[in-house]
């Protein structure tokens, strides 16, 4: 039986929706809120403030695409679902930064953990970033109901046997380890979650907040990319938009004007700063696109005699927080410890090599099994960090420098990944490390990762997480925005998304924003009813 297209279904009943690669001619559109960002941050708000009565345009530069366009094949999935075309990378090209571009953001794309914000990580920003009503017990019930909401919950399946290898390795080694919840509801257990979920399992925008903002009458415009934001005073007047071709390539000339009373950027921690700094925002104090941070993220891979197909099943399903805060919050670099799903193309440029080498690794995938470490960036004064610049083209890219502390904390991570690996079973080790190889014993492995250079094109390092860059906080000299993601020099335009973050996470961050956006909106509707 065929899954039913909800979205689809939707737009066959009269939801409203502008495709900006289709417009005859330019184009002006108003609502009361205009969203910029569809994603975990922009989803969220939209549903919230439509159901609060108001009429909310929400606006996404990439493709609307369905459950019906999802094919679970990478080339079409990366070039259309993903920011520049899954090409996205650090200013220096060190680091490949995966993020959503297309109706429903990164959500639509992502491996579905979903972590509320760490209590450590709300005590520091309150403590070190001046970030005030974010207390543990303070984001408790708005965590609660973007769960009930995404159906948020740990996974009940056995995990695949490329996440076993966390559980089994910390078992023997007695290391932490626990089931992650995901946003999922009648899951298939496909695996392919990256590539856009076929059959509406994943609880993304597209098939949960956007369909409950279109039913209470909102808009959507799609295929539009928002240039800048115009300004009257101290207030936001407009957003100027262009249409993009059907590729999201290039514009196709076509000009849309929005205007509306409230705006809220919600476009991630590179496109959000970089927008204001395109619009030439009021930034009096250089604060906009500064602490940028990645959880960059260093991998190891190990064989095993045993069959691991790590492409089949939930992606993410255990972690280990073993080495995260056993030396405090700002002491030396830490990180989380999970596993990515291994299709061939992304497990390809993972794993590198050529020709024959390459072939090898690739012949060997069903017996692979790949962990990563998610370095928490951002509490130590010598964390690597990023900061969001424009392009000669006014495209947004992040200068993300790499420091001694931070490749001290992927060194580390090295050992301990090919640790658990090798308590696991495998039969050889490798550090994702262009000097690295295969090696069979603990004592090898050691040896060689406390040879191994560690600088920036050598350890293949990536992202999926960007966090910062309009960090929120009470003191203007220091933050973009105020605790309620309210722009410091702007009256009529809020922040909803991971660049109000003033640190990294320490956890895959969409929970995080869920809850944190469903806060600001809920409290921003009440503020607009009052005004």
């Amino acid at each position: 039986m065929p899954v039913p297209d909800i979205f689809a279904e939707g737009l066959a009943s009269g939801w409203k929706t502008y495709d900006g690669s289709r417009l005859e001619k330019d184009l002006t559109l108003e609502a009361d809120i205009a969203i910029v960002g569809s994603g975990a941050g922009g989803g969220t708000s939209a549903e919230i403030l439509s159901a609060a009565g108001y009429k909310v345009l929400l606006i996404e530069e990439g493709p609307l695409k369905t459950s019906s366009d999802f094919k679970m094949s990478e080339p079409e999935a990366y070039s259309t679902l993903y920011q520049e075309g899954v090409g996205r990378m650090s200013k220096d090209g060190a680091v490949i930064i995966m993020q959503g571009r297309a109706v429903g953001g990164t959500t639509l794309v992502n491996w579905t953990s979903s972590f509320r914000t760490p209590t450590p990580t709300l005590e520091h920003w309150a403590k070190e970033h001046g970030v005030k009503g974010h207390s543990e017990a303070e984001m408790a019930p708005w965590f609660e109901q973007m769960e009930q909401r995404l159906g948020v919950a740990p996974w009940a399946v056995p995990p695949n046997a490329n996440n076993d290898v966390i559980r089994l390795g910390c078992d023997k080694l007695d290391y932490h380890w626990k089931v992650i919840p995901r946003n999922v509801r009648g899951c298939w257990n496909l695996g392919y979650c990256g590539m856009g979920c076929p059959t509406n399992a994943k609880q993304s925008m597209l098939v949960t907040t956007i369909p409950g903002m279109l039913k209470n009458g909102g808009e959507l415009l799609y295929l539009a990319r928002a240039e800048r934001l115009t300004f009257d005073g101290d207030a936001v007047s407009g957003i100027e938009c262009v249409g993009m071709d059907e590729r999201c390539v290039a514009s196709n000339g076509r000009k849309i004007r929005v205007k509306a009373k409230h705006y809220i950027l919600a476009g991630g921690g590179i496109n959000t700063p970089g927008l204001l700094l395109r619009s030439k925002a009021p930034d009096p104090h250089s604060r906009t696109g500064k602490r940028t941070f990645l959880h960059v993220v260093n991998f190891s891979a190990a064989l095993f005699d045993r069959v691991i197909n790590p492409f089949y099943g939930a992606p993410q399903s255990i972690y280990s927080d073993h080495f995260q805060w056993n030396d405090g919050a700002a002491g030396q670099q830490s990180y989380k410890l999970e596993v990515p799903p291994m299709q061939p193309a992304l497990t390809a440029t993972l794993l590198g090599g050529f020709g024959t080498e390459s072939a090898v690794r690739m012949e060997s995938l069903p017996h692979t099994n790949l962990m990563l470490a998610l370095m928490r960036d951002g509490f130590h004064p010598q964390s690597a960090e990023g900061t969001v610049e424009l392009r000669d083209d006014g495209s947004p890219t992040v200068d993300y420098r790499m420091t001694k502390y931070t490749f001290d904390g992927i060194r580390r991570a090295y050992e301990a990944m090919a640790e658990i690996q090798f308590a696991a079973g495998a039969q050889s080790v490798m550090p994702a490390h262009i000097d690295a190889r295969h090696v069979k014993t603990m004592a090898e492995a050691k040896s060689m990762i406390d040879g191994l250079s560690m600088e920036i094109y050598r350890a293949k390092l990536g992202s999926a997480h960007v966090m910062g860059g309009c960090a929120m906080g009470e003191d203007p000299k220091q933050a973009v925005t105020d605790s309620l993601g309210r722009h410091h020099q702007l009256t009529n335009l809020s922040i909803h998304d991971g660049s109000l973050f003033p640190t990294s996470i320490g956890a895959n961050p969409q929970l995080s924003v869920y809850g944190l956006t469903a806060k600001l909106s809920t409290l921003l509707a009440q503020r607009l009813k009052r005004a």
